[in-house]
């Protein structure tokens, strides 16, 4: 068994409406930064794991997404993950 560090970024669709970056980009608007062209709200997830390979974390990492952390009708999701480093004994 391993311990793995992801890293999941949650986003809305492309074609799906975002009302609240919406308003913070018209709140930065309103603050003078005139140059932001768009703003997407997001979610970031960290999730630390035991699994026996990066494959097996990496299924089960889809399925917690899939069933829990994001919904797959409206949102997309990217995960990034790395093997986590054993402390070394001192």
């Amino acid at each position: 068994m391993a311990t793995y560090q992801a890293q999941i970024y949650v986003t809305l669709r492309p074609s799906v409406l975002d009302p609240a970056g919406t308003a913070v980009q018209s709140g930065l608007h309103h603050m003078g930064y005139e140059t932001v062209s768009q703003v997407r709200i997001g979610k970031y997830i960290e999730v630390t794991l035991t699994a026996d390979t990066e494959a097996v974390a990496r299924e089960q990492l889809d399925q917690m997404c899939d069933q829990l952390l994001a919904n797959p009708v409206i949102e997309n999701y990217r995960i990034d993950l790395q093997p986590q480093a054993v402390p070394s004994p001192a």
